[in-house]
């Protein structure tokens, strides 16, 4: 899939864009098609390697957390959503890897909520963070 990533830390010439593995879809995941990402300060911060001491890269790095977007795979043990859900999400893990500048992500059900119906994908995408 597309995603933009960065291999090493550094400014935003070390970002990349270009292919990089799927995301593999948990049991407590889904597979999220990603129609907006939200850009806050953590993400350069994270880039430049400030929070080095915290969250654990492991190269090459998808930034982002924040996504809005149509859940395209539920996972075996997934009820809350089915094919079709419009979602949004703060997708943070405990390391810098899988994050949401990409095509797809899989994203854990307890990062997720369903996306307000009057909000267009863009502004959606702007909450889990911020909100």
């Amino acid at each position: 899939m597309k995603a933009i990533s960065y291999a090493r830390y550094g400014g935003p010439e070390v970002l990349e864009y270009g292919e990089v593995p799927d995301p593999r879809v948990g049991p407590d995941s889904v597979l999220v098609r990603v129609r907006a990402a939200a850009v806050n300060p953590v993400d350069w911060k994270c880039r430049d390697g400030h929070l080095d001491a915290i969250l654990q890269p492991v190269f090459p790095v998808v930034p982002g957390w924040d996504v809005s977007g149509v859940v395209v795979r539920p996972g075996a043990s997934v009820t809350e959503f089915t094919v079709g859900d419009e979602v949004i999400g703060y997708v943070r893990e405990d390391f810098l890897s899988r994050g949401t500048f990409a095509e797809y992500v899989a994203a854990p059900v307890r990062t997720l909520a369903r996306k307000p119906r009057n909000l267009s994908f863009e502004e959606a995408a702007g909450l889990p963070l911020t909100g």
